[in-house]
């Protein structure tokens, strides 16, 4: 299960995160991409970087220390036959995106 933790983008992390992005449109808000755990550090994904295999997060502690992050992709890849790739970075702490979908299958199947 995805953390249910969402964060709003400050203005100036805003302006500076458009300004990184080829896309010029910069959510709100974003939610937490790890799966559900209990304290650290919040990531929300604002989007792929133009070079590949890097992205732009949004990461924040809590009510306080909020900034911008240009972290490289995991490169984990689902052991199942579609191959489905991690959609995180690089060392993050959890499970892997696919391991919680396979998850929420499980319980709800």
């Amino acid at each position: 299960m995805r953390c249910t933790h969402w964060r709003r983008v400050p203005l100036h992390l805003a302006r500076e995160a458009r300004a990184r992005l080829a896309a010029q449109i910069v959510d709100s808000a974003v939610q937490c991409q790890l799966s559900a755990h209990g304290g650290g550090a919040h990531y929300g994904l604002l989007d792929d970087l133009g070079e590949y295999g890097t992205a732009l997060w949004l990461r924040w502690q809590e009510k306080t220390d909020v900034d911008l992050v240009v972290l490289p992709d995991c490169p984990a890849v689902a052991p199942s036959p579609d191959g489905e790739g991690c959609c995180l970075f690089v060392d993050h702490a959890e499970r892997h995106t696919w391991e919680d979908t396979l998850a929420e299958i499980t319980r709800t199947g």
